[in-house]
């Protein structure tokens, strides 16, 4: 079977002046043209290949590496706008549509959206989707309380940032979990630290069940004052600004991992700073 908008492993069928025919063992063919052809190949080699439909909506292959795939979800720039909708560059020769009923808000040339990749069923055309809601589910969950999980930034609100969860579900990072700058369209680690009665998912990004000895960021102060030469110019009256300034975390945060290295002994706070006690 030759999927559309997915990667596929065929069977060279034959050559032609246009370029190369393959075949998915069933019946089917697709056209790989000329200009995508490695050197080197011969009748019977099998190559993995993108399947979409051009600008004269046929079914054609290709080698190159497209920005996203069938039922996923990336980052991707608008590069113009139409009568009919937006197009985004996935790295294909042909644009990727956003028709205006699948629009949140009215796109702009030039910006960058967070999209997911679909199909219409009775064209087989591609096409994206920047409505990611309807495309996540969380009323039959694939995931537990502990688990770690992949998350791409969705959109920023009044409590943190929600979160797409494996592909598949919302969730929500509180910004008081937050010690590091998130953008829209982030890829990254997470762990699913609650799951509320209605199914809503708390993601932390840290992980769970660590102790105070095990904290990240007592790891993040030591390798940081390891290439200071042992010594950080902020203590815990250093204001909120600086503190994330120079570490990347919040000074509650900070003040609770000093804390930690203190009683470890593996630091001292001074009025001006703290030390690295192997470097008094």
């Amino acid at each position: 079977m030759i999927e559309i908008g997915k990667y596929n492993e065929l069977e060279i069928l034959r050559h032609t002046s246009v370029g190369l025919y393959l075949g998915d063992g069933l019946g089917l063919d697709v056209l790989l043209p000329n200009k995508y052809c490695p050197d080197d190949i011969e009748q019977g080699d099998k190559l993995q290949v993108f399947v979409y439909k051009d600008h004269e909506e046929r079914k054609v292959a290709t080698t190159l590496t497209p920005k996203i795939l069938l039922n996923d979800f990336a980052l991707l720039k608008v590069t113009a706008v139409s009568s009919v909708g937006a197009f985004l560059d996935w790295g294909l020769e042909k644009d990727l549509m956003v028709p205006f009923n699948e629009q949140r808000e009215k796109m702009e040339e030039g910006k960058w959206y967070l999209v997911y990749m679909n199909i219409d069923k009775k064209t087989d055309r591609l096409y994206a989707s920047n409505k990611l809601d309807k495309f996540l589910q969380n009323e039959s969950l694939s995931v537990t309380e502990g688990d770690e999980v992949n998350i791409i930034v969705m959109q920023k609100t009044d409590l943190g940032f929600s979160v797409i969860v494996n592909k598949e579900h919302k969730g929500l990072v509180f910004d008081n979990e937050i010690f590091k700058t998130l953008k829209v369209g982030d890829k990254l680690k997470g762990f699913v630290k609650n799951i509320r009665d209605d199914n809503k998912i708390d993601i932390s990004l840290q992980p769970l069940g660590y102790d105070k000895f095990n904290d990240p960021n007592c790891e993040l102060i030591l390798t940081k004052l390891d290439k200071s030469k042992g010594f950080l110019s902020i203590t815990d009256n250093s204001s909120p600004e600086e503190i994330y300034s120079s570490l990347g975390i919040s000074k509650k945060a900070f003040k609770k991992a000093i804390g930690s290295l203190y009683k470890q002994r593996k630091i001292t706070i001074s009025q001006d700073g703290i030390t690295l006690i192997d470097q008094v």
